[in-house]
């Protein structure tokens, strides 16, 4: 798998790769404002993931997701602090969105 320097490398490679909406998290689910659409876990799959940490200020720290579904026929990106955990999401989300260790 490539590896990106910054986190906006990596989204702009995903976006050229066709992976063009924009995901936020939505309770039980992934939400895409621009088309209204929204995923349940079952219904989207991670396909890459890339991890970056800031050297100097945790802030920084994010990861990013490039996710698709076939159900609906969508490809995207969702960028989230480590923080998922804390979100206000369901246990199901969190756990799709898990990175092993």
């Amino acid at each position: 798998m490539t590896t990106y320097d910054t986190s906006s490398a990596a989204i702009n490679a995903l976006v050229s790769q066709g992976y063009d909406h924009n995901f936020n998290l939505k309770d039980e689910e992934l939400y895409c404002h621009v088309n209204d659409a929204s995923l349940k876990p079952e219904e989207f799959q991670i396909d890459k993931v890339y991890r970056f940490e800031g050297d100097t200020n945790p802030d920084d720290e994010v990861v990013v997701y490039a996710i698709s579904s076939v159900v609906n026929n969508i490809k995207g990106v969702l960028v989230n602090a480590y923080g998922v955990y804390a979100e206000s999401v369901s246990a199901q989300l969190v756990e799709k969105l898990k990175i092993i260790r």
